[in-house]
């Protein structure tokens, strides 16, 4: 009497023929006989492993208790290795995370595990599928759930915190001090420039004033003498010569009996005794 195995997509079963494995097989109907054949069901849908908590020892010796999930599936290209290559490939698998979590918690510091969990999540994964690749196993995904310090660790880090944040608002505030004495010297040397434009400008204004005035000064003399010469040319020769003897006039009125006359005035007076001769 044969048996009749229902198999889904998700499974596969293993089939031995009188201890001689024949392949694996499914989806679908799969028949075995009693005696001669001899079936293992495999799942090959992802499942989680809860690794248990374990303390690890850090790179700078800080002790850590530590507990992470680990999610499989068996490879349907290689299935036939999940039953052929080990026995229970889950206790397998439990066991290899175990040990390469230490690994690679031992080769990091305190620091780096507590802030990188990610960096050591894709590390333990990687490490765990290179090893479980041999078994048909792939490794798809690590996640540490909890990682948890002693006490006097926790405390210490937590002082640690607390003084980085005493520096961060000393450091901060020093920042606002210098921003501020900048902005203020910034704005005196502005100050200063537009001060220093400012006089200077005014000087500038104040030369342009006394260069224009001297200007027009010259200007006014220069038409003044133009005036003068303009007069001066037209008066004459007899005109000249009665205000010299107007000039005579006044000098007689006077009290002084020595008198001395410059030669124009002789010969002013010589054209004036031509010009009486002429009348005559």
């Amino acid at each position: 009497m044969a048996f009749i195995n229902f198999v889904r997509d998700y499974e596969r079963i293993a089939r031995f023929r009188l201890g001689t494995f024949e392949g694996m097989m499914g989806p679908g109907i799969v028949f075995s006989l009693p005696i001669i054949h001899q079936i293992q069901k495999i799942d090959t849908r992802v499942t989680v492993l809860d690794i248990p908590r374990q303390t690890n020892i850090t790179k700078d010796n800080a002790p850590l208790d530590v507990d992470f999930l680990v999610y499989l599936r068996v490879n349907l290209d290689d299935a036939e290795k999940a039953v052929l290559e080990v026995e229970d490939y889950t206790s397998a698998v439990v066991g290899l995370a175990t040990t390469t979590l230490r690994a690679v918690i031992g080769d990091i510091d305190l620091d780096d595990v507590l802030s990188q969990r990610d960096r050591i999540n894709e590390l333990i994964r990687a490490r765990l599928d290179s090893e479980t690749a041999r078994w048909g196993i792939k490794v798809t995904n690590v996640e540490i759930r909890e990682i948890d310090p002693p006490r006097d660790i926790q405390e210490a880090m937590n002082r640690q915190m607390s003084a980085e944040r005493v520096r961060r608002a000393v450091v901060l505030e020093a920042d606002g001090t210098k921003e501020a004495a900048v902005t203020v010297a910034e704005g005196e040397k502005q100050s200063a420039i537009l001060k220093a434009e400012g006089a200077r400008q005014a000087e500038i204004l104040a030369a342009e004033g006394d260069q224009q005035a001297a200007v027009l000064r010259a200007q006014g003399y220069a038409d003044a003498l133009k005036a003068i010469h303009g007069v001066a040319s037209g008066v004459d020769a007899n005109t000249m010569t009665l205000q010299y003897v107007d000039a005579l006039k006044e000098l007689g009125a006077a009290d002084s009996t020595k008198f001395v006359l410059p030669l124009e005035l002789t010969k002013m007076l010589g054209n004036l005794g031509d010009l009486t001769s002429q009348d005559d």
